[in-house]
């Protein structure tokens, strides 16, 4: 195999893995004689590099020429390539050239990043190229495997609130865990004040936390999930999100919810099928709990403050965006909580 591509969403744990992969590769040979390395660019340049079609067209014959050419002094050539993502449909013409006749003695390693690669390199690639992707991008997964290669071990509440605290940013685990076993006995069993120093910032939280703590009617938790997502930077995107991206997340959650705004779907199989499919059991049986909860009335309601919100972040009213969201979103959970109460007491 002489084509590798290695993925992962979290770039530190995408570049932890490719880091092994690249010495597995060299096998001890020296890394300064077989690695040759390339930054496909985006639209902007890496500092004085040229950017866009100019910049990846440099980077892309760069790298070939490397690729194509024997290694000297080590038997292999490793050239990696990275922010793949970054790569055009016509940009990827020569690497699909360079598929139809790779040199033995190169390992081609294309890196995500950039962006998603151009549907006709996926294309030519399949069933081809050997895929890298970190063993787990789960931040308790993560934790589990960086402890188990020290003597630190933490309490369960401080496991939970580790994660807790980290949320999506798994790729600080391993630095987190080199920290506790620098500062602490090998055999050490640490509880949650022991940690807390050595946590920094809060990590992202997924999408999910935030509708849940809506449909439970929970204003505070809401809130306080919506402010993480505001500023804290994930590991997938390593910045927070913007309010216009909360707004869009909301309104797909609330589109769904409408689908199933129908008598005759009253089963998760049928709830499936108006949702096209692309869904399991639970969550589909989760939104159509949640549509049955807020009824038609409900949905309008929420329908008309997601309205107000999306012109209002457009510039209807001058308040700040983040104060715009809070009140959607103190709303919406407020909408929950009423319509939640009304029929637990219509069943009554």
């Amino acid at each position: 195999m002489t084509v590798h591509y290695v993925r992962g969403e979290d770039p530190t744990l995408r570049e932890d893995a490719l880091g092994l992969f690249v010495s597995e590769l060299l096998d001890g040979e020296e890394r300064s004689l077989a690695v040759e390395e390339h930054i496909v660019p985006g639209r902007a340049g890496e500092g004085d590099a040229p950017g866009g079609a100019e910049g990846r067209l440099l980077a892309v014959t760069a790298a070939l020429n490397a690729a194509q050419s024997p290694p000297l002094m080590t038997a292999r050539r490793v050239v990696v390539m990275r922010d793949a993502g970054n790569l055009t449909a016509a940009d990827a013409e020569l690497l699909i050239a360079y598929l139809d006749e790779p040199l033995e003695t190169t390992e081609l390693v294309l890196v995500a990043g950039g962006g998603r690669l151009p549907a006709n390199l996926t294309k030519a690639w399949k069933g081809v190229v050997h895929e890298i992707v970190p063993t787990s991008e789960s931040t308790r997964d993560v934790l589990g495997d960086a402890l188990a290669t020290t003597g630190v071990q933490l309490d369960r509440d401080a496991t939970r609130h580790v994660e807790a605290h980290l949320g999506e940013d798994a790729g600080r685990v391993p630095q987190f865990v080199a920290m506790l076993s620098a500062a602490f006995d090998q055999d050490a069993t640490l509880t949650i004040d022991d940690v807390e120093p050595y946590l920094g910032a809060e990590g992202a939280v997924p999408a999910y936390q935030l509708t849940n703590a809506i449909e439970a009617g929970d204003v505070a938790g809401a809130l306080a999930t919506l402010q993480r997502m505001l500023t804290a930077a994930g590991g997938r995107e390593r910045k927070p999100m913007h309010p216009l991206q909360v707004l869009g997340l909301l309104q797909s959650h609330y589109r769904r919810l409408l689908r199933l705004d129908d008598p005759d779907i009253s089963s998760p199989a049928a709830a499936i099928e108006a949702l096209g499919g692309r869904v399991k059991e639970y969550p589909a049986k989760k939104a159509l709990a949640q549509t049955r909860a807020l009824g038609t009335d409900g949905l309008r309601r929420a329908f008309a403050l997601l309205h107000r919100a999306d012109l209002d972040l457009k510039g209807a009213r001058a308040i700040p965006d983040d104060t715009l969201m809070e009140i959607l979103v103190a709303r919406l959970a407020q909408l929950s909580a009423r319509t939640g109460r009304a029929r637990s007491g219509a069943r009554r």
